[in-house]
């Protein structure tokens, strides 16, 4: 009977696609040319933050908050949000 090798089964989250994603972020910050972009990734690391803040404050509030207080939560909310995806589709739009 032969013993035939089974070919490796690639996965998305496979060691090879790690050390790429690692590789390109590490590479964000030197002069070599990179997959994504450092004003992206930043944006997104600032915008995840003030998500977290935003839930963070309503969660430790909730209880005191009145309707008032709460629409201006929300209103900061979608304000930040179409900031976003203004800034997004500039981008888009100039490329």
């Amino acid at each position: 009977m032969e013993n035939k090798e089974e070919p490796k089964k690639k996965y998305f989250f496979g060691w090879t696609n790690i050390k790429w994603l690692l590789r390109e972020l590490r590479d964000i910050y030197s002069n070599k040319n990179t997959y994504f972009s450092k004003k992206r990734v930043e944006s997104g690391i600032a915008f995840i933050i003030a998500q977290w803040g935003m839930v963070f404050f309503l969660l430790q509030k909730y209880q005191t908050l009145t309707m008032g207080e709460f629409i201006l939560w929300a209103a900061a909310e979608f304000a930040v949000s179409g900031y976003i995806i203004n800034k997004i589709q500039k981008e888009k739009e100039s490329e």
